[in-house]
This record gives structure tokens, sequence and C-alpha cells, in this order.
């Protein structure tokens, strides 16, 4: 696998066409350390621990819940891919503006393995700042599962911090027993509507 200086993506915003790729496209992971989330009276604290074997997750199919393209373009919501120099997806990062209360929220972030760690999340995650930027919005918010330790990690190094925890996000869901992590980053240089 070459560094990132070595290749280069293009970072796009996705058509109606490129539903099928995003779709297709592999977000499953693999760790070897997981957060265990502790609750103690009115609070929590969070602690990595090593899992053996390593742990994979494979995310359930969601359902076709989007709006079409052009209501997509009047909410705020947007996706934008890296399509790598042969043509391929390799990811892809869906966004939704709120402008009531100026927040940008990643919906879904995914690499394809094969791209993991060239700086492919980091590119979209930039271009989901920018779009954060140029519709004003003052920060930048997510949520991810406990388990997803690389993921947690990564979102740190760019700068998020833990702001919330919900114990029951999950619960009926294939990933009962995880805890959902909200992350938060503030969008400097925001313009202001």
């Amino acid at each position: 696998m070459p560094p990132a200086d070595d290749t280069t993506y293009e970072i796009r915003t996705a058509t109606p066409e490129d539903t099928g790729l995003v779709e297709a496209l592999d977000g499953s992971f693999t760790t070897a350390t997981v957060f265990q989330v502790e609750t103690a009276g009115n609070g929590f604290t969070l602690r990595e621990i090593a899992v053996d074997p390593p742990l994979t997750k494979v995310f359930p199919e969601d359902e076709d819940v989007s709006a079409d393209e052009g209501d997509q373009e009047l909410q705020g919501d947007r996706t934008f891919l890296a399509v790598a120099p042969d043509g391929s997806l390799a990811g892809f990062v869906s966004v939704a503006y709120a402008r009531w209360n100026r927040r940008l929220t990643i919906e879904d972030i995914e690499v394809a393995p094969d791209h993991r760690g060239r700086g492919v999340g980091r590119a979209l995650m930039s271009r989901a700042e920018e779009f954060a930027r140029e519709h004003g919005a003052g920060h930048i918010w997510l949520e991810v599962t406990n388990i997803n330790a690389p993921a947690i990690h990564a979102y740190h190094r760019m700068g998020f911090a833990l702001c919330g925890l919900d114990t029951s996000l999950y619960e009926f869901t294939a990933s009962a027993g995880e805890y959902a992590l909200y992350l938060i980053k503030p969008c400097r240089g925001a313009n202001r509507d």
C-alpha cells in the first residue's frame, strides 16, 4: 500500500448515479481495542481495552430513507466522494447542515479497506469542513460506536472532542450493547449568514 503522498484522490460531490457505488462500499472494520464505557453517578469514563481475538464489525444495510437530490440541496445535505486515480470509489462522507443551530452533522463516513491509512478520511473530512464553513456552521458533530477505536482515534487526531454519550441509541438494533459516543469540533472561519 503506497503512502498518502503517492496517491491523489479526486474529492467531488456525489450524483444520483453514484448511489450504487456508495451503497456497495465496504465500511466494515477490525480492531484489537474498544472503548469500554463505565458509568458512575452523573458521569462516565472511557477506558480503552484490548479484545482478543480482534473484533470485526460489519454494519447492517440501512433502508433507503434519503431525500432526492433536489431536496438534499435545499436542506444542506451532501455526499462527497473520494475517487482513486483508477476511478474506483475510495470513500465517502455524507453530511447534513441544520441552519437553526448552525450544526453540520457527519451522517456517515466510510473509507474502503484498500484505501485506509492514505489520508482519504482526512481529505473527506476536510471537504466536509469546507462545506460547513460555506454554510456558516459553528461546529461539526458526529456519532460513533464505542467499539470503533480506529475511528475514535482518527477523529481525535482531526481535532474532535468527546461531548456526549447515549447508552440506548443502538438498543433495538444489531448493535445492541454498544454505546453511541458524540464528538464535536468547532468550525473556525465560518461565514456568518
